[in-house]
């Protein structure tokens, strides 16, 4: 009775396990797309390399979601668990941590998520069907971190994510065969190079988004145009044919 209650007191808080699996998701997504870009470097939007970023996704993805099932191999803790300040234990004996596969077997529920969530949110147990099947409990971390060290890390992932999203995708949109045509149109404007005085460069970031579907394209793209005199965002809209060019249909400033 009294091992009963004291498991009570230490089951982690829904919120808790929530917050982790949205931190271990986001942070193995992040590895396994990273990987994907880094593989295939900044022209990997170019139409020749769709068929390539297909298998260089495969061979990624494949070892990616085995290493994300078996996250919480050492001691029970994962990435997002050891932020939160939790572990996984066996429901019997909550002191031993379950062995690999109980724990590949547990992960491998993450499937079918909704249900899972649901079932952990709605639960008087804080249990998903992952714990009821290999029967494993997820409490409170006795011996957690500081909290310094642990809101520290989080922040630090949140950086590097943004960092690399921000600087990796602007530079992807600046590789691209539509960015190319969409700047010699803005350099053959006239209006344009007089209101600026004159193009002195472009900014960091262009803003937009590209689709491309069985060599059939379209393209939304905002641009900062720096010049002598001022500055300009001019908003464009490309599309191409299969096996085409880009053409630019609209251009405004």
């Amino acid at each position: 009775m009294t091992e009963q209650i004291e498991q009570t007191l230490m089951k982690s808080s829904r919120k808790r396990r929530i917050a982790a699996i949205f931190i271990d998701h986001s942070v193995m997504s992040f590895l396994m797309v990273s990987i994907i870009f880094i593989i295939m470097g900044p022209n990997f939007m170019d139409e020749k390399n769709q068929d390539s970023m297909t298998t260089i996704m495969l061979l990624v993805m494949i070892p990616g979601f085995i290493i994300y099932f078996a996250k919480d191999s050492i001691k029970g803790i994962s990435v997002g668990r050891w932020i939160m300040g939790i572990m996984i234990r066996n429901e019997t004996d909550f002191k031993t941590t379950p062995s690999f596969w109980k724990m590949f077997i547990r992960n491998l529920f993450i499937i079918i998520w909704p249900i899972e969530f649901i079932v952990l949110a709605a639960g008087n147990d804080k249990k998903r069907i992952g714990d009821i099947v290999t029967k494993t409990i997820v409490i409170k971390n006795p011996n957690k971190p500081k909290r310094l060290p642990r809101i520290i890390t989080l922040i630090g992932l949140g950086a590097v994510f943004f960092s690399f999203t921000f600087l990796f995708t602007g530079s992807a949109m600046k590789s691209s065969d539509a960015y190319k045509v969409a700047i010699q149109n803005i350099e053959a404007n006239k209006e344009i190079i007089e209101e600026t005085g004159g193009i002195t460069g472009y900014g960091m970031m262009p803003a937009g988004n590209v689709s491309i579907t069985n060599g059939q394209g379209q393209v939304q793209l905002q641009i900062k145009v720096i010049g002598n005199i001022k500055s300009l965002k001019v908003s464009l809209y490309l599309e191409k044919e299969p096996n085409g060019q880009w053409k630019l249909i609209e251009m405004n400033k």
